[in-house]
């Protein structure tokens, strides 16, 4: 008979009616309280995701604090990249604001001297991948280590007088020269020659960046660059300081090779590679020089022009 089987569960006890039990909403809400919404499965401590993310964290905190550079420099801020070209501004002495060096670099010589100099200076010394230098440096060579530097500080046309007592001065002016390559390479080949300065006009000319700094490979820690506010005006005080301003042409009606005004107080002004030396500038010039070169060259590149020139004139003031 039913309800009578002694099956178990067969017989209804007294007072299990079916159906909701009072007060039973609030007894299973109390179950619930302090528990919240569910979390995020990146959040569950053992959720396949929150293993994922605990690793990705792991590796982009690797070397993170006090280790790792968060952000390309700001306020004007340079970075100097590559081992000779810090090693050069170490050498120089530059205010250095932080030292960037790659995780697992290979030590050399030169590396050993920049740690040396800059941990003896306490230069905070910070830990990258090398991707973040790759970043940093805008994909250049930087080898294992960059430093950030201060803004550049000019000098001025008149500091570049007399900077080696004893002898003639020389000075390498730039007209309408944009392109940072160049510059750093005038200024390789001006630490090579014993230039005393390179002077700049202000406006429409390259100035000392970072793609200076790596191209002139440590030279521009060792040779001064001067901005003219008017490049004219700085030649004309130049010559009445007393010194020769000679422009540099391909079509010029004597060579720099033949310059007689090579062992005088000299200035060498050297034009862009496509408009050549302005119509004040020439005027300004005691003398026109060229290179000669193949007739199936149109012309040569501004720096190598400059470079080219500063051989000729210190292989003649050597000899006189």
């Amino acid at each position: 008979m039913a309800g009578n089987s002694k099956r178990r569960g067969a017989v209804r006890k007294a007072g299990s009616k079916k159906g909701a039990t009072v007060g039973s909403g609030g007894k299973n809400r109390r179950g619930l309280e302090g528990r919240g919404p569910t979390p995020k499965a990146s959040d569950r401590p053992y959720h396949p995701a929150a293993a994922r993310k605990a690793a990705a964290e792991k590796r982009e905190g690797r070397g993170a604090s006090a280790r790792k550079p968060a952000a390309r420099p700001s306020s004007g801020r340079e970075l100097v990249a590559g081992r000779n070209a810090v090693l050069e501004a170490v050498r120089a002495g530059i205010p250095i604001d932080h030292v960037y060096l790659a995780a697992r670099v290979d030590s050399d010589e030169r590396l050993g001297e920049v740690l040396r100099t800059v941990t003896a200076r306490n230069t905070p010394l910070l830990e990258a991948s090398k991707s973040d230098l790759d970043k940093l440096t805008d994909g250049g060579n930087h080898q294992g280590i960059a430093i950030q530097v201060p803004p550049y500080e000019y000098a001025d046309p008149a500091d570049l007088l007399g900077r080696f007592p004893g002898s003639a001065p020389l000075i390498v002016a730039l007209d309408g020269v944009t392109d940072p390559h160049n510059l750093g390479a005038v200024l390789r080949s001006a630490g090579a020659f014993g230039v005393d300065g390179v002077l700049v006009p202000e406006r429409r000319s390259a100035g000392v960046t970072a793609t200076v700094w790596r191209v002139s490979a440590g030279a521009a820690a060792r040779v001064p660059v001067a901005r003219a506010t008017n490049l004219v005006r700085a030649l004309q005080d130049y010559k009445k300081a007393g010194c020769f301003v000679v422009g540099l042409d391909g079509e010029a009606p004597t060579t720099v090779a033949e310059l007689e005004l090579a062992t005088e107080p000299l200035v060498v002004v050297v034009g862009s590679e496509g408009n050549g030396l302005s119509r004040l500038v020439r005027e300004t010039c005691d003398a026109i020089a060229g290179i000669e070169i193949s007739s199936s060259v149109e012309s040569l590149n501004a720096a190598v022009a400059t470079g080219i020139s500063l051989y000729e004139i210190a292989r003649i003031r050597a000899t006189r």
